[in-house]
């Protein structure tokens, strides 16, 4: 099924409602959101995200991936402005349209929105070791490992390892790829 290239939006207000379907389950929205967030996720919990979208140097910018009209993918980068660092997070793809390959473009869109502002030099990011579509995604985007936290979440009766993931404008530069962009 072909489907148009993703577009990069701002989210907004009215992406909310698309969203709050994506996890069915509490460990599902634990994967996708860190274990701060509470089942099940509601407006509410995405509102008081996007608040602190506001400012000068807001505190995160919170990105859309839409296709054909729809909301297809959401991802957030939490902004360390005094020592130009970003931490890209809260990445999932609409349930309904995984398996279309939406995930690296996405992502790809983001990247090159974050560097394009010449204050950040590196954008990290964690991710649970058992989620390895999403580690695939990320290694072919010109992320590094970085190491491995042990059983760094508990969910449920469960124990969790989250591996960290980084990437330098310098690295960019090094594969070639875009790295000073215009903003979306």
């Amino acid at each position: 099924m072909p489907i148009d290239p993703v577009q990069l939006e701002i989210f907004a207000r009215h992406h909310i409602a698309d969203m709050l379907d994506w996890f069915p389950t509490a460990a599902a929205l634990t994967q996708w959101g860190g274990p701060g967030l509470r089942f099940p996720l509601d407006a509410t919990q995405l509102e008081e995200m996007q608040a602190s979208t506001l400012g000068n140097e807001p505190a995160r910018w919170m990105f859309a991936g839409m296709v054909d009209g729809n909301l297809a993918g959401h991802a957030q980068v939490a902004l360390d402005w005094e020592n130009g660092v970003g931490r890209l997070g809260r990445v999932a793809i609409n349930p309904r349209l995984r398996g279309l390959g939406l995930a690296h473009p996405f992502l790809q869109c983001v990247i090159e929105r974050f560097f394009a502002d010449p204050i950040f030099e590196r954008l990290e990011l964690n991710v649970y070791t058992f989620n390895t579509a999403a580690i695939r995604t990320y290694l072919k985007l010109g992320f590094i490992e970085e190491g491995v936290r042990r059983s760094s979440a508990r969910v449920g009766d469960a124990r969790w390892d989250t591996a960290i993931y980084g990437m330098l404008r310098s690295d960019l530069a090094a594969k070639g790829l875009p790295q000073n962009g215009s903003p979306t």
